[in-house]
């Protein structure tokens, strides 16, 4: 039985992975915040016959709550063959965590770097040994970048300002930490869902207006974007570790000179901070 971690997996693509997953006979690890609805009765099946098996953060920029539902996992689960760094979001200005840095980067860019870090030993027990990171094309906009500007922003815009950055981020620090993650038999790559519908009440906010329009009229369904998720996990491509997906196609990275920079701030993020917690 292959076991999938998955973050944000009771809501949008997050929703729709676990789903695909289960009709191919997985289990899955599933950190989240909000509960999977009660209208959807094969999972709450699954959840009592503990093939879903639900960890609960209230908050992943919060390095405690983090730290805590890590350790949970750590405790109680024997592998993961497929860590799916999924959880995320846009929101309508700038947000900080606990930890004082723009929350767009907090959650997508620098705690998927210590979930990996922190899951490496279960991924080495599994069969697949995998991280997929969910990217964006939305930074297909990006001028410019900076560290600084990642933690700490000088302006803001919805969906092509922080938020792309941070998924910028991600896809960049996947691409330089995969040679050493190869070491230990991990592969890593991140990828570009795609455009999906996945508004919902009370997430407006962080769109613009006429994204919300085209989302409506034009986006697909999220299991558009799980699909690509899982592709780039198990599907025939020739992605070699660190790559960036489009359309399950090896893409060119931007801002490629910051992956190192990125890197090392990740690293001391995770050595002086998250572990001294």
């Amino acid at each position: 039985m292959k076991v999938a971690m998955i973050t944000g997996a009771s809501k949008g693509i997050g929703l729709e992975l676990t789903k695909k997953l289960i009709r191919e006979n997985w289990e899955i690890i599933a950190v989240i915040r909000s509960n999977f609805s009660e209208e959807e009765k094969q999972i709450q099946d699954l959840i009592l016959a503990k093939k879903i098996r639900i960890y609960r953060a209230a908050d992943l920029a919060d390095f405690q709550d983090l730290k805590r539902v890590l350790n949970e996992i750590k405790a109680q689960e024997s592998k993961i063959d497929v860590l799916f760094n999924n959880a995320g979001g846009s929101f309508d200005r700038l947000y900080y965590s606990k930890q004082s840095r723009e929350l767009h980067f907090e959650i997508q860019t620098v705690v998927p770097y210590i979930i990996t870090m922190e899951m490496r030993d279960l991924l080495k027990k599994g069969t697949i040994g995998k991280v997929v990171n969910t990217s964006s094309n939305a930074f297909k906009f990006t001028k410019k970048l900076s560290y600084q500007e990642l933690e700490n922003p000088s302006s803001f815009k919805k969906l092509v300002g922080p938020y792309a950055n941070s998924k910028l981020a991600v896809s960049l620090w996947s691409r330089e930490a995969a040679a050493e993650l190869k070491k230990e038999d991990i592969t890593i790559l991140s990828v570009d869902p795609g455009s999906n519908n996945t508004l919902r009440k009370g997430t407006e906010g962080g769109l613009p207006f006429i994204v919300q329009l085209m989302m409506k009229s034009f986006f697909s369904h999220p299991s558009k974007g799980a699909s690509l998720l899982y592709e780039g996990a198990v599907g025939d491509n020739d992605a070699f570790s660190g790559a960036y997906l489009v359309k399950n196609k090896v893409t060119p990275l931007k801002f490629t000179t910051l992956s190192k920079e990125i890197l090392h701030a990740l690293k001391n993020i995770y050595t002086n901070e998250y572990l001294k917690k």
